[in-house]
């Protein structure tokens, strides 16, 4: 909806058809996950709260008479997750419903909200009403504090309804509890560790054993979590994976780094922690870097990924035990927001039969990378980058790797900045050997994207003989030697087949 499709004009509203041309578009996955709004506002004909209650009754109270597309389309008798089932049905492919349990994008119209007193037509009447009773903080102003608490059991309960009612009424294969929008569901000062773990596993298992009372055709519908990779903010969030996975029924993990693509380790710690009969995914975006906003959100300038970026990012996964890959964002190539962050791209379909290729993977030239992403706690408090590197102060990097037989040539190591680092000296060794510097190349592996690479004199290039990089960690030494500083934001490692 917030794309240029060629198969949507923006002034058809919402139709069925969109969402069926999303799902034929994206050939050669096994599963199409909808989340059916923000999870305030029931995307379907609900008892609990009608589009009828919300648009009409509640809206109209305060003057609202028009309202927006997606109200339109709900109005109209539309329902996109029997849409998304009839459509997965036709396509061979399984439909799942992916829940957000405490979105926070409908306080960005907050602010204006209370001073007309007047909500956004995103603000549902539970919302709206229950402000003062239920929000987190007292900053209005900050999504995570205008959000609601879930220490509270009113809220916890009101979502637990909402989901329920979905369950109990279309026929979907499985479900997904987003708890990445967004992450921030407890105060840190009221609620102690202990006691967000039992809220967050109760919740979860009690909707566990609502979904055994309600199969799919059948059979035992899949329960899953999208949680964050990062491991630290796990316990701030109350999720706790062994119980979440041996006590309360989930089935799937998948791992998200919110609004980027990344590469650690996290598949190999999850796996450490969660049964071996777990599926664990690991989440993939449009984006590996972003810039600073040009006005406002989704305006920020970004790095698109690359085909050898999702190919080497689900090997690497599936090199620690991934059981498969997700995609979220995907649609992020095609114009949207403001035209200053293209030229823009249709999305790189092509990809998607591919990774679940291992072999085919593993063929494939390699594109390692650290990113600085953004300020975001989701991708945790111990990022390599960005960092500010003083003269003759050894800074080291540790980038995870996985070559096979079938890259043979050398490779390219490159240091990205946010300024120039032409005059800059550097020593740069990997694994304990020194490496030669090399000309700037703008796309060490080829790729049709030409927008925010960089400007030469913001990198620092060197050349990687294939023999130096091994599977596992590699150690990257960075030194000084001349200039005051280098401030680095991105780091990559391309092997050539």
């Amino acid at each position: 909806m917030s794309c240029v499709s060629p198969w949507r004009n923006p002034k058809d509203g919402l139709t069925d058809e969109h969402l069926r041309q999303t799902i034929r578009e994206a050939a050669g996955v096994d599963a199409h996950l909808l989340q059916p709004g923000l999870g305030w506002i029931p995307w379907w004909d609900s008892k609990i709260y009608s589009p009828r209650d919300h648009y009409e009754t509640f809206l109209g109270e305060f003057g609202i008479k028009k309202p927006n597309a997606v109200g339109r389309y709900l109005l109209g008798g539309g329902d996109l997750v029997r849409t998304l089932e009839a459509e997965c049905q036709a396509q061979g492919v399984l439909p799942f419903v992916s829940f957000r349990l405490n979105d926070g994008h409908h306080t960005r119209g907050l602010k204006k909200a209370l001073e007309t007193g007047i909500p956004d037509q995103g603000m549902s009447r539970h919302y709206w009403e229950n402000l003062d009773k239920y929000r987190i903080g007292n900053d209005l102003s900050e999504w995570d504090e205008a959000v609601f608490d879930w220490a509270i059991p009113e809220v916890r309960d009101h979502k637990a309804a909402l989901i329920e009612e979905l369950c109990a009424t279309h026929g979907f294969a499985g479900l997904e509890l987003d708890f990445l929008r967004h992450w921030v569901r407890f105060s840190a000062e009221r609620t102690p560790p202990e006691q967000r773990r039992e809220i967050t596993t109760a919740f979860v298992r009690g909707i566990r054993e609502f979904l055994d009372k309600h199969p799919y055709q059948g059979r035992r519908r899949w329960l899953g979590v999208r949680v964050p990779a990062c491991l630290d903010i796990h316990e701030d969030q109350g999720i706790y994976l062994k119980a979440l996975t041996e006590e309360a029924g989930v089935d799937f993990v998948n791992l998200s780094y919110s609004y980027f693509t990344w590469q650690d380790d996290a598949v190999a710690r999850v796996r450490r922690i969660v049964p071996p009969e777990t599926a664990v995914y690991v989440e993939m975006t449009h984006t590996t870097l972003t810039g600073k906003a040009l006005s406002g959100s989704g305006t920020q300038p970004f790095l698109r990924t690359t085909d050898q970026q999702f190919y080497t990012t689900a090997h690497l996964a599936y090199e620690q035990g991934a059981t498969g890959v997700s995609l979220f964002n995907f649609a992020y190539y095609r114009e949207h927001s403001t035209p200053e962050i293209g030229p823009f791209h249709e999305p790189p379909f092509h990809v998607l039969p591919h990774l679940k290729d291992r072999d085919f993977l593993a063929r494939q030239a390699q594109w390692y990378f650290l990113s600085e992403g953004r300020n975001d706690p989701v991708l945790g408090t111990k990022k390599p980058l960005p960092v500010l590197i003083k003269r003759n102060e050894l800074q080291e990097f540790r980038l995870r790797c996985a070559p096979t037989a079938h890259q043979i040539q050398d490779g390219l190591l490159r240091f990205r900045s946010s300024e120039n680092i032409a005059d800059r000296e550097l020593e740069i060794r990997l694994n304990g050997t020194p490496l030669k510097p090399a000309p700037f190349v703008a796309k060490p592996l080829d790729h049709p994207y030409e927008v925010w690479l960089g400007e030469p004199e913001e990198f620092a290039c060197f050349h990687a003989p294939r023999a130096l990089v091994k599977a596992g960690e590699n150690e990257i030494e960075f030194l000084l030697k001349k200039g005051i500083r280098v401030k680095l934001i991105y780091l990559d490692l391309t092997l050539p087949v």
